[in-house]
């Protein structure tokens, strides 16, 4: 019999051992997603986290605040120190099966991507801190892209997370800083400029073609979002268009996105050609909020959630359809949309 526990020790096991066991776990209906969780403030949303009781968190990024400068990396370790101190969050690390990518206040540098002097440092301390096991794969390639698929045949949901830090190349700084649309950086066609590097454009390709129903990208920065000028994949145009065309020419159907980094919560939907529509749900913050948020949204599922919230997703397998949700720190649905398997091709 499978319990909580044992889903926890397996999808934190070493993630070339454990597929044969979490392919006879119980299919997951019942996920969570938060990001942007600042260790030196209060985290009350935790306690409605756990009261939903999910049977899969996932850590999207900004996990802590700990930028730094120096190899020492004294900021990040301070944040890891605080974050351990945090009842609520420690209670869901104990308790609840998760996984966890960064984003770049984990990762150590403000919008920081593959020229940030001090990634191995940050890659260290992320590795102890989410008690990532000895023979695990990511201690011994670059970056922390990985991906479990937990369920039996016909139920099975596989979870993505990408690394869009380590490899990712330098944006193109804006040229009228703080202008609507354009406030930090410009879309860039270079075809020389990656989000993922080869290696992790061919590791997806891989991923995607693994047996599978529902499929889980998680992006610490937003993938299908418009109409703004902050980090997101539309900074690379053609690095955007190639992960369609990776999840188009893979056959992958049950695409889902899950994004953070924003500190807003949104729904964003695309039908790019040949594919079926895409969704996504961007979750953040736990409790780092941009109150005063306001952008054009020309993809988006009606309005911006400028609240701490986290990100909730239902898998009802016999009505076949899911709900992405976002919920406030009490825990009720703020936006939400209902999606059935066939509108995103699952058969």
């Amino acid at each position: 019999m499978f319990t909580r526990r044992t889903l926890t020790q397996l999808v934190t096991a070493a993630s070339v051992a454990p597929a044969p066991a979490l392919a006879q776990a119980p299919p997951l209906s019942r996920l969570a997603f938060g990001s942007c969780a600042k260790q030196t403030l209060p985290q009350p949303i935790w306690d409605a986290v756990l009261a939903w009781r999910p049977e899969l968190f996932v850590f999207m990024g900004d996990n802590v605040y700990g930028d730094f400068k120096s190899a020492n990396a004294t900021g990040l370790k301070e944040a890891y120190a605080a974050a351990r101190q945090i009842a609520g969050y420690e209670r869901l690390r104990e308790t609840v099966p998760h996984l966890a990518i960064w984003d770049d206040h984990d990762y150590g540098s403000n919008d920081g991507g593959a020229d940030f002097a001090h990634k191995a440092v940050s890659k260290a301390l992320f590795l102890e801190f989410w008690k990532v096991a000895a023979t695990d794969i990511r201690r011994t390639r670059e970056g922390i892209y990985e991906s479990r698929v937990i369920g039996p045949a016909g139920r099975r949901v596989q979870v993505i997370l990408l690394d869009v830090r380590w490899f990712r190349s330098p944006l193109k700084i804006t040229d009228q800083r703080g202008a609507a649309g354009k406030q930090r950086y410009l879309p860039d066609p270079d075809p020389s400029k990656t989000m993922l590097g080869a290696v992790q454009w061919a590791w997806l390709a891989g991923e995607l073609r693994k047996p599978a129903e529902l499929r889980l990208i998680v992006s610490s920065t937003q993938v299908l979002a418009e109409g703004h000028g902050w980090e997101r994949w539309g900074n690379f145009p053609l690095e955007r268009q190639r992960l369609f065309d990776t999840i188009r020419d893979s056959g992958a159907k049950g695409v889902v996105f899950v994004s953070g980094d924003r500190h807003i919560g949104a729904l964003y939907r695309e039908q790019p050609t040949g594919l079926y529509p895409l969704y996504e749900m961007t979750s953040s913050g736990l409790n780092m909020v941009y109150w005063a948020a306001k952008e054009p949204g020309p993809n988006r599922l009606g309005a911006l959630y400028a609240g701490a919230n986290f990100g909730a997703i239902d898998v009802d397998w016999r009505e076949r359809k899911i709900m992405l949700a976002l919920r406030d720190e009490g825990g009720s649905v703020q936006r939400s949309v209902a999606i059935d398997f066939a509108t995103i091709g699952i058969g």
